[in-house]
């Protein structure tokens, strides 16, 4: 009998110790619930990448870059567009802006805003000298017309002919959109599209998306949470990233993580991703008890 109240005891703590995980795991999960949604998470993006300093080598990392989140965005099922890109002289691109559609596009790709820095030795250099380049990410949430209205006569816009590939008839007929935003100085080219009125509305995006992004930025100014992630402040300055040839390591600062460069570049950008947004649930949460607690 004795041995059969062992028994029972021994089962009863191992029950209390299952009982105790799913309790701590329907906190987290309760805590989690608690943290206020960010009204841009479902939101389709528009993504732009510049080459920032490093001449030829810059546009070649930005290359590098459209062909990670390429991958990325084709790993998750979105829809990728190009809106409008510029080769680079050696390869790649000077600038490079493309519309992803889907899932809770922005949800995952807020943390990506920032100036993303390559140490390698580019294919442009006879001596083999390692050289630093950057390219500048933004995330840019699509809006609609009610969210950001635009007024008719702060915007010029003009047709031209796109060139390039696309058959007679990109060639003949002005398919290209030129467009101008003179309160802000945002000029948009528009050429991607088969058609005027498809680069018209392309461009119309992207410009409420850019306005939306000035005005986040402007808010986030003036209201300025002192958290590592600084989520929707826009960061195009902050420097999240290095991408490291000789270690073969991405070395993300803000959490102070490596993961391995060519999973990275390849697309794989899920265990960045999920870490990123780990941090600021974690950042969010303890805000939020710090409030509590008055």
């Amino acid at each position: 009998e004795a041995g059969g109240d062992a028994e029972l005891k021994e089962l009863a703590r191992e029950e209390m110790k299952e009982l105790e995980a799913k309790l701590a795991a329907a906190e987290a999960e309760l805590a989690l619930l608690l943290i206020p949604k960010d009204p841009n998470d479902d939101k389709n993006v528009m993504l732009e990448i510049r080459a920032g300093t490093g001449g030829g080598e810059a546009a070649i990392w930005a290359g590098d870059l459209v062909n990670a989140y390429t991958r990325y965005a084709g790993s998750q099922n979105w829809k990728v567009q190009t809106i409008d890109a510029s080769p680079g002289d050696d390869g790649g691109f000077r600038q490079y802006t493309m519309e992803i559609r889907g899932e809770s596009v922005f949800s995952k790709l807020k943390f990506e805003s920032g100036v993303h820095r390559v140490q390698r030795v580019p294919a442009t250099e006879s001596q083999g000298r390692v050289h630093t380049s950057t390219a500048t990410l933004a995330i840019m949430p699509e809006v609609d017309d009610v969210e950001i209205k635009i007024d008719a006569k702060d915007i010029t816009m003009t047709t031209a002919r796109s060139g390039g590939a696309g058959g007679q008839n990109v060639n003949k007929v002005e398919t290209a959109c030129d467009l101008m935003h003179h309160p802000t100085g945002i000029r948009i080219f528009c050429t991607q599209a088969r058609t005027q009125l498809a680069n018209k509305e392309l461009a119309m995006q992207l410009l409420r998306a850019k306005l939306f992004e000035l005005e986040q930025e402007k808010q986030a100014s003036e209201i300025r949470e002192q958290r590592l992630m600084q989520v929707g402040t826009g960061g195009r300055s902050e420097k999240i990233r290095t991408y490291n040839w000789k270690d073969s390591r991405c070395t993300d600062h803000r959490l102070g993580q490596n993961f391995n460069l060519d999973k990275v570049l390849g697309g794989e950008l899920e265990p960045v991703i999920a870490a990123c947004i780990a941090m600021d649930e974690k950042e969010k949460l303890e805000a939020m008890a710090k409030e509590a607690m008055g």
